[in-house]
């Protein structure tokens, strides 16, 4: 079973658009903060090596990779035995507050390695509360509306809020660590207040979703083998799908990448470990006012032509910012705020295309597999952030990198600076490059959508 559709010619409620939204309060909190600033405690206030820093946040992220589609799996069969996912996202939105508060806990004083494996311990529970949340969020889209553009408005909202998330933690989380006094208190201090917010906002979200009743008694048992088996499936029928999630995979790759890299860019390239507040209000400034351009130019021209050229603007942007390595400045914030404007079609628009995967699947195997396909799509979205970090810490280490702790002053060394300029430049638009070529080979059309759509309401 899964939830009714509306006519493709009907227009979303503002309540729903609304809610829905909310949700990237959530997780734009929760993606934009550990990726901005948990390799950084680990390597200058836990004293932890960039390597093994690196190492211990994408083990946390395989366990995101490895759970997703289990997720998903379950998440459908909640669909069919009570007509709601609601009950996944309540318990993502009510447990990761507080352990993610436990993620930037660590006492002072204590040793590197034990200082990494509890952080470990603790971001791999509030991942797995996040992908509670998350994995039933996204298949929602494709349930709320049958409509092309409404679900570009649908999408094209929460990707305005997602922005405003991504403003208002990335630069507001620096701002409440340098409030707490000192390094170990200030994490804290962030931690607690923004898990609170992250999961104010997916608890609100959670209730776009039914409210759950029993329809057919128990949900049969299922393996842990044929719940990935479901998601493999999903791969295997729809070749879209597999253009899209590999575009966005390599995309995520390139942005958790420079993510990861902007408060080293702001403290050892831009000489101010403050700085890194103003990278994020010039990346996220232009983003809020461009994500519904990108909704107007996706009905003109088509969401994924809106795409390509969104991903060719935020390459060009990055690939610019090799400039740092001769004169880093000012000037920075300018081609970071093209790079912003680009990224709110690099979110918006692949977000409004995966409905229509979903869609476009159902007409051809049957509805209720879109738990199925979003449990692949949050396990590849966190596979490609968490290499982001990745690439970086291994580009750190290649180049030098000097880790510390808390109070402690260090130099770095100009091959050192220069590995953080390439990691926040030409690799990540290379990686853009590539996912050109995927997105090339995506083959869904505005007609391939709307065409079933009108025929199943002519025959209503």
């Amino acid at each position: 079973m899964t939830a009714p559709s509306r006519s493709a010619q009907s227009t979303l409620p503002k309540k729903t658009i609304a809610r829905y939204a909310i949700g990237s309060i959530g997780t734009g909190g929760f993606g934009t903060l550990p990726g901005l600033v948990l390799v950084y405690y680990l390597t200058d206030t836990l004293g932890v090596a960039a390597l093994l820093a690196g190492v211990l946040v994408t083990a946390a992220k395989i366990w995101d990779v490895i759970i997703d589609p289990i997720l998903g799996a379950q998440s459908d069969r909640s669909l069919a035995h009570t007509g709601s996912r609601r009950r996944f996202m309540v318990i993502g939105a009510v447990t990761l507050p507080v352990f993610f508060a436990l993620t930037f806990a660590v006492p002072a004083g204590l040793d590197p390695v034990v200082s990494g494996v509890w952080v470990l311990l603790a971001f791999i529970l509030t991942a797995t509360s996040f992908s509670l949340f998350q994995v039933p969020y996204i298949a929602l889209p494709a349930e709320l509306t049958s409509s092309y553009d409404d679900r570009t408005r649908l999408l094209t909202w929460r990707v305005v809020v997602l922005t405003f998330a991504i403003l208002l933690f990335g630069a507001g989380g620096p701002e409440l660590r340098a409030l707490g006094g000192g390094e170990h208190l200030g994490y804290l201090l962030m931690a607690v207040v923004a898990g609170l917010v992250i999961g104010a906002g997916m608890y609100v979200s959670s209730s776009v979703a039914p409210r759950g009743v029993d329809l057919a008694g128990p949900a049969p048992k299922v393996s842990i083998a044929e719940n990935y088996r479901s998601g493999i499936r999903a791969l295997q029928r729809s070749q879209p799908f597999r253009a899209l999630l590999l575009t966005f995979v390599l995309q995520g790759l390139a942005t958790g990448l420079m993510l990861a890299g902007a408060q080293y860019v702001a403290t050892w390239v831009l000489d101010s470990e403050r700085a890194v507040t103003l990278l994020f209000v010039a990346l996220i400034a232009p983003a809020l006012l461009a994500a519904p351009v990108w909704g107007l130019i996706a009905r003109g021209i088509g969401k994924e032509r809106a795409f390509m050229f969104a991903s060719i603007l935020f390459g060009l942007a990055a690939l610019s910012l090799t400039g740092m390595l001769w004169e880093p400045g000012v000037w920075v914030y300018v081609p970071v705020a093209v790079a912003g404007a680009a990224y709110a079609g690099m979110q918006s628009l692949p977000m409004a295309m995966l409905p229509d995967v979903i869609s476009h699947d159902a007409r051809r195997a049957g509805e209720g597999k879109a738990g199925a396909f979003s449990g692949v799509w949050t396990a590849g979205e966190t596979a490609g952030m968490a290499l982001g970090a990745t690439v970086l810490t291994i580009v750190l280490a290649l180049t030098g990198y000097a880790e510390s702790v808390a109070g402690v002053d260090i130099e770095q060394t100009p091959r050192a600076v220069a590995g953080i300029v390439l990691s926040f430049s030409v690799v990540p638009a290379a990686i853009i490059a590539v996912s050109l070529v995927s997105l090339s080979r995506y083959g869904l059309r505005r007609a391939f959508i709307e065409q079933p759509a009108a025929e199943e309401t002519q025959d209503a």
